[in-house]
């Protein structure tokens, strides 16, 4: 008979907390826009945090609630970004897909070493020991804090640089955040004649710590026939909205430091 009652018990405490648990999820209920899921739906899902929320469901609720701009997901990418458009009734001004690029070219042997840095695996740690083991203080360090916070396998470590692939980067800019050298800057996809150095050191100095550095020579801006190329803080800097990537600036730079995607 005890086992009866215990059963009869339970079953009765199981049908009471089954009330108070239905009354309680139809009287605290709160109604989701369907329109949050859609528009998650069209996100890059990786929750890198790059449009500046928590997640991927706090953006797309931010936009819904319009404390978001619907571009705002940059791994949503173009047809995404439109898609999000449509669901929240907007016009979608999506510009040029753009990736990030590695301003650097200072593999090992090319870059001068000053010391050999062994120590924990962060480009963040090890520049902040005697300024990094690279004499050139604008090279990439190449100890993968970029590799790190990319979400979307795009970045390799290779010869003491980072290496992007295009094709998988979303230009999410988790990876520019992470670099304590600026070596990567976000550029549009058709930018693909890049000036890989920014040392601002005069030619002599920026040639004893990298044999590939930009000596500032200006070379490359006196053969440029579109006014694309300026000099400034001795290294070459090219205009995009002017460059017709004709690669004629590539072809007598001195130092190969103007490289073609």
């Amino acid at each position: 008979m005890i086992i009866v009652y215990a059963g009869l018990l339970l079953g009765v405490l199981g049908l009471v907390f089954g009330g108070v648990l239905t009354f309680a999820a139809k009287k605290f209920h709160v109604e989701v826009d369907e329109r949050v899921n859609q528009i998650k739906e069209c996100l890059g899902g990786a929750n890198c945090g790059a449009c500046g929320y928590a997640g991927c469901d706090a953006f797309a609720q931010a936009v819904v609630d319009g404390k978001a701009p619907i571009d705002g997901c940059a791994p949503a990418g173009a047809k995404g970004i439109e898609k999000i458009g449509k669901i929240m009734g907007m016009e979608a001004n999506v510009g040029e897909r753009l990736v990030a690029r590695v301003i650097c070219q200072g593999t090992h042997g090319i870059a001068k070493d000053r010391y050999v840095y062994d120590g924990y695996k962060s480009c963040a740690v090890a520049a902040g020991l005697a300024g990094g083991p690279k004499d050139c203080r604008f090279a990439c360090l190449g100890l993968g804090d970029c590799q790190d916070k990319c979400k979307f396998d795009a970045i390799t470590m290779e010869n003491g640089i980072a290496h992007i692939d295009p094709d998988k980067c979303t230009a999410c800019g988790a990876c520019v955040k992470a670099c304590p050298r600026s070596v990567i800057s976000l550029m549009p996809e058709s930018q693909n004649v890049i000036v890989r150095c920014r040392n601002s050191d005069v030619a002599r100095a920026a040639r004893a710590v990298c044999m590939d550095a930009c000596i500032g020579c200006g070379r490359c801006k006196k053969e440029c026939k579109y006014d694309a190329i300026v000099v400034e803080n001795g290294y070459a800097r090219i205009i995009s909205e002017k460059c017709t990537r004709c690669g004629e600036c590539a072809a007598v730079c001195p130092c190969k430091c103007i490289t073609i995607e």
